[in-house]
């Protein structure tokens, strides 16, 4: 019997997006519960996943993301001492950061994934497209992918379909 080759650590990033927002009753508005809160750890207590190392790096709506703010992505991506990193994004502009860190050459294994809805709403991708992230980051090669819906695109591939909710390649 084959024992199973053991994996890399995997470093998850935060960066906010759909993924961590709740609904807020006051202002009837998806918002952030507050800096530094993630439904991420949450995620991986219910599917009992305790091992990544998780980073708040920023809290923003994707589309009010800057190149700026994709270099401090970048910077937390390098500096990590894993090689293999999820980052947790917001879909509207998870395809221009990955294009943005692919272009930086850093040598590891980088998956952006995200929600199209709310985690704290029912029937969320959230957990599934986490899922699904965390897995990639073990069995990809070095690069920058998204994972989405069930399938794996590489950096320069990935489109958000808005018309279908989903994304394409």
């Amino acid at each position: 019997m084959n024992s199973p080759t053991p994996r890399p650590a995997v470093r998850i990033l935060t960066t906010g997006g759909t993924f961590d927002k709740v609904h807020d009753w006051r202002t009837e508005r998806l918002e952030f519960a507050g800096e530094g809160v993630s439904e991420v750890p949450v995620v991986l207590a219910h599917g009992r996943c305790e091992w990544p190392f998780i980073e708040h790096v920023c809290q923003l709506d994707s589309l009010d993301m800057t190149d700026a703010d994709r270099a401090a992505i970048a910077e937390r991506c390098e500096a990590a001492p894993e090689d293999c990193l999820v980052v947790t994004h917001g879909t509207s502009t998870i395809a221009e950061t990955a294009r943005f860190l692919d272009a930086r050459s850093v040598p590891k294994t980088i998956v952006l994934t995200g929600a199209m809805r709310p985690h704290s709403l029912y029937v969320s991708d959230a957990a599934f497209n986490l899922g699904g992230a965390l897995v990639a980051a073990q069995a990809l090669g070095r690069g920058v992918w998204a994972v989405m819906n069930g399938r794996v695109f590489a950096a320069d591939e990935v489109v958000k379909n808005v018309e279908l909710g989903r994304f394409d390649a």
